[in-house]
């Protein structure tokens, strides 16, 4: 599918190789980006990915399509797994979840799914 309209993409400098549809981070180095870990991440990048050290674009709002990491159900909220798969946010009591943003679809470990980028935070209280 092609969500070329009302999106918002960036590109970034990959610290390291950065697979098509994976959610991404920051790495810790300025300004660049490696593929997220759990709780964390802030877009996806674009189907192509990217060799560590090439610029990698990132859909940072808006919808684009990401790859599932376990079962979604349409508008669950996502953060990353260790793999920067997409995965259900859950809330944990005293903690900060980062979500990504909410699935438009079903589907389950290995789908691609549309997602609608948003980047938000669930926190919950101890």
């Amino acid at each position: 599918m092609s969500y070329a309209l009302n999106r918002d993409i960036r590109s970034f400098e990959a610290a390291s190789a950065i697979g098509g549809y994976l959610i991404v981070a920051a790495s810790g180095t300025a300004g660049a980006i490696a593929a997220a870990v759990a709780k964390k991440g802030f877009g996806v990048a674009e189907r192509v990915g990217s060799e560590a050290g090439q610029m990698c674009d990132v859909t940072v709002a808006g919808m684009t399509e990401v790859i599932a990491g376990g079962d979604l159900d349409f508008d669950d909220p996502v953060t990353a797994d260790d793999s920067g798969r997409a995965v259900k946010a859950v809330a944990v009591a005293g903690e900060t979840v980062r979500i990504v943003g909410f699935i438009r679809a079903e589907g389950t470990t290995g789908d691609i799914l549309p997602i609608q980028v948003a980047p938000s935070l669930l926190v919950t209280p101890a």
